[in-house]
Parts: C-alpha cells; sequence; structure tokens
C-alpha cells in the first residue's frame, strides 16, 4: 500500500510507460505510411470515440469492482483487527486462577501464529496473479516451494516446535491452529479457568476469526472472473489500434505538417486507456505480495503489539515502517 499523499507522475508512468512506447511506434508507423506513401487511410473520428467512451465504461466498471475486492480485503482485516483486541482483552480478563499469568501468554501467542499463518497464506502465489511484481526480499514467485522454509522463521517463536511441526502436516496450518486454541480453551474450560458462559464467549470470538479467514481465503481462491478482466484488455487493445486512423482525419485537416501531431496525441490516449486498464488489473488482488496490496503484514504487526502489551510481555516489536513510501 502506498502512503504517501501522491503517487509521482515519473513513478506512475514508469509502472505504465510500455503502453505509451508501443502506441508512440505504432502511431509513428501508421502516420509515415500515411504521409510518405500518400496512402488515405484516415477513418472519421467519431465512430472511433464512440468504440472510446463504450471502452472507457466498461474499464470503469472493472476498476469499481476491483477496488471493491480491495476494500472488502481492508475491511476484513479491520474485523481481525477489532476481533483480535476482544480476544486478548477476553483472554486477560477471563482466565483466572493459578499460572494465569502463562496461560495468558500461551494463548495470545498461539492467536499471533495463527496471524503469521493466514498471513503466509494468503501470500501463496497463484496462476492469475502479478507474480513476477512481488516485492523484492519478501516474496518471490517460489512462495509456494519456500513456504514452510519462511514460516518457520517468525511462526515457532510463538508455539511450541512439537505443534508447529504438527501443522506443516496440514494443507491449512491457520485452520489447525484455531482448531488447537478451541480445543485448549475447552481443556481451560474443564479445568475450571473460566465458566461457561465466558467459554461461549471465547467460542464465538474463534467463530468470527474462521469467518474472516474464510471471508480473505474467499478473495484470494476466486479470482476476479477472467471473462471480465480480458474483455477490458481485449477491448482497449481494439480502441488503441483504432486511435492512429481516427486522429489521421483530424489532425491531416489542419494542414500537411499537423499530421505528424498524430503520433504523440495517440500515444498518450493510447497511454491513458491502458494506464486505467492497468490499475484495474492490479487491484484486483489484494493479496499477492505486490505493492499495491492491503497491509497484511503492518496490520498484523500492530495486532501483536497491542495483545503484548496487554499482558506486559517483553520484546515486543517495533511496528512495521514503510519503506520508499510502500507499507506492506
Amino acid at each position: 500500500m502506498y502512503v504517501k499523499r501522491n503517487y509521482g507522475f515519473w513513478m506512475t508512468f514508469n509502472w505504465s510507460k510500455k503502453p505509451f512506447f508501443i502506441g508512440f511506434l505504432y502511431a509513428g508507423i501508421v502516420t509515415a505510411i500515411y504521409y510518405f506513401l500518400k496512402l488515405d487511410f484516415a477513418l472519421p473520428w467519431q465512430p472511433i470515440s464512440i468504440i472510446g467512451i463504450a471502452v472507457a465504461f466498461y474499464l470503469g466498471f472493472k476498476n469499481n469492482s476491483s477496488y471493491d475486492r480491495t476494500w472488502e480485503a481492508r475491511k476484513i482485516w479491520g474485523s481481525i483487527v477489532n476481533n483480535s483486541r476482544s480476544f486478548g482483552a477476553a483472554v486477560k480478563t477471563f482466565v483466572q486462577g493459578g499460572n494465569a499469568e502463562a496461560i495468558h501468554k500461551e494463548l495470545i501467542y498461539r492467536h499471533i501464529a495463527w496471524l503469521t499463518a493466514l498471513r503466509y497464506q494468503l501470500r501463496l502465489s497463484r496462476e492469475w496473479e502479478h507474480t513476477e511484481d512481488r516485492v523484492n526480499g519478501l516474496y518471490f514467485p517460489t512462495v509456494c516451494e519456500e513456504y514452510f522454509d519462511r514460516m518457520d522463521g517468525e511462526i515457532v517463536n510463538y508455539i511450541p516446535e512439537e505443534e508447529f511441526q504438527y501443522y506443516k502436516t496440514k494443507v491449512n496450518a491457520a485452520t489447525q491452529i484455531l482448531a488447537k486454541q478451541s480445543v485448549r480453551l475447552q481443556e481451560l474450560r474443564d479445568q475450571n479457568y473460566f465458566d461457561d458462559f465466558r467459554h461461549m464467549e471465547f467460542h464465538q470470538l474463534i467463530v468470527s476469526f474462521y469467518e474472516d479467514q474464510g471471508k480473505s481465503e474467499r478473495i484470494k481462491n476466486f479470482p476476479f472472473p477472467r471473462q471480465y478482466a480480458s474483455t477490458a484488455l481485449w477491448l482497449s487493445v481494439v480502441f488503441a489500434v483504432l486511435v492512429p486512423f481516427g486522429m489521421l482525419d483530424t489532425f491531416s485537416k489542419l494542414g500537411e505538417w499537423w499530421v505528424w501531431i498524430t503520433v504523440p496525441m495517440s500515444a498518450l490516449i493510447i497511454w491513458i486507456f491502458f494506464l486505467m486498464e492497468k490499475i484495474g488489473d492490479y487491484s484486483e488482488n489484494p493479496f499477492e505480495g505486490s505493492y499495491n496490496d492491503v497491509p497484511i503484514s503492518s496490520i498484523a504487526r500492530g495486532i501483536e503489539i497491542d495483545l503484548r502489551e496487554m499482558i506486559d510481555d517483553t520484546g515486543i516489536p517495533a511496528g512495521v515502517k514503510a519503506e520508499n513510501g510502500f507499507l506492506m
């Protein structure tokens, strides 16, 4: 997630410059053939502009839908923040009796392990994602193969080694961590660390964590429908192919040398449309490990700090800071 006030123009252009240069080259070839070979193949701009309006509306639909996916992902993780704080407060106040402080730490740490496992699982690569644009040094296209190796260094700080080895045998480690947490809460209830009413409160919090995990996995594992994404791309290509011909019709009426304005103007129009398409394309997958992700690493670290401060823990890490304006 970019946290500065605005993307710089050159930063934006550098990210999306390929369509501009391809459009510039293509329009230059079309214009050169028109000018030097005297072939009049200009097309009226009016029908081309109608196609452009249709493409713009379609790109608007795609971008709105993509933004909805990103915003829903952020709301889900906002719910995880709220429910995690509630869970920490419940652990602190509900669990009473001998050895309570050690139990507080055990439950809080297991919850942080769940956050860690879920965060890593959500950044496993999918074939429809932009794995080639993952953040260098953190996520790579091979992150699926390196999943447990990368997670191991973090999660073993919160749960015993043998417990982690058990999770490594499972397909969905985050799900199993919550299941273990639920079993442990039942054991504590059987040992009279809290009553039935408080046990049910704990159970409802576990249910809410499963709901938030399931919602996150729905966005992760179900791509933006490819028919909509593909149509937006190919409509943009069709419009881009026609743009120089319409520009020739417009500028040839102004004088002989004006036809060369076709080249930069066509490149600019093509760039604008493909920039809109690309923004929507990179907003579809808010957990893919690229710079436009929902900052789940930062959110998870904020939760960890809150929960560990509740139990007066030591060695609490600092919050995740933005690097070059990007917060992950």
